[in-house]
C-alpha cells in the first residue's frame, strides 16, 4: 500500500488509542468487522472516504487532519489553487482530490473525484452518513443506490441519502469526473 494510506491508518489508530477505544468497539460502531477494521489501522487495505468522514466525526477532528497530519487554520475563506489539492489515494478507479482541507469546522467536505474506467463489471459500494451531492464535469458516470441505477452525463446532479449503499462506475470506456460534496 503507498505511504499516504499508511500514515492516515497511523493517525486513525492513534486517535483511537488516545480516545480509549477499542477496536471490538469502533468495528461494531461502523458496522464492520474486526478483521476489516483492524485491516484499515494496518495500512495495508485502502479506506473508504466514507469511513475517513466518519472517523473524523467519531473523534470530532477535520478530516484534513487525518488525511494530511495538519489541522485547518483557515476561518474567512479557503483558496486551493488547481495544484495544491490534497489528493486522497483511494481505490484504483477512484481519486479523490480535497477542496476546502485548509478550512476549520467545515459543515461539508468538497472532493473532486475522478473515475478511470475499467473492464471489471463489478461496482464498488460504500455507505456513510449524512447527505451526499455528486454534479458531473465530464463523461458519463453510472450510480447504484440501493439497486437503482442511473446514469449521469455533463451537467447532471444528483442529490442523495449517503447512508444507502452507494457505488459509481465511469462509462463507455472514458474517465469520469465529478464534484462530490459529502455533508
Amino acid at each position: 500500500m503507498s505511504e499516504q494510506i499508511k500514515q492516515i491508518a497511523a493517525r486513525i489508530r492513534e486517535l483511537r488509542e488516545i480516545s480509549g477505544v477499542s477496536i471490538e468497539t469502533l468495528a461494531m460502531e461502523f458496522k464492520l468487522s474486526k478483521e476489516t477494521y483492524e485491516e484499515y489501522e494496518s495500512g495495508n487495505v485502502d479506506i473508504p472516504v466514507g469511513l475517513l468522514y466518519e472517523i473524523a466525526t467519531k473523534f470530532n477532528v477535520e478530516l484534513s487532519a487525518i488525511l494530511t497530519g495538519e489541522g485547518p487554520r483557515l476561518h474567512t475563506y479557503s483558496l486551493v489553487r488547481k495544484d495544491k489539492r490534497v489528493s486522497v489515494e483511494r481505490r484504483k478507479q477512484y481519486k479523490y482530490q480535497s477542496l476546502a482541507y485548509n478550512f476549520v469546522h467545515k459543515k461539508a467536505e468538497p472532493f473532486l473525484v475522478a473515475v478511470e474506467p475499467d473492464d471489471n463489471t463489478e461496482v464498488h459500494y460504500n455507505s456513510h452518513p449524512g447527505q451526499e451531492f455528486n454534479y458531473v464535469l465530464e463523461g458519463t458516470l453510472k450510480v447504484i443506490i440501493n439497486g437503482a441505477e442511473i446514469i449521469l452525463t455533463e451537467g447532471d446532479s444528483l442529490f442523495f441519502d449517503s447512508s444507502a449503499n452507494h457505488g459509481m462506475k465511469a462509462m463507455d470506456g472514458k474517465p469520469a469526473k465529478f464534484l462530490a460534496i459529502i455533508c
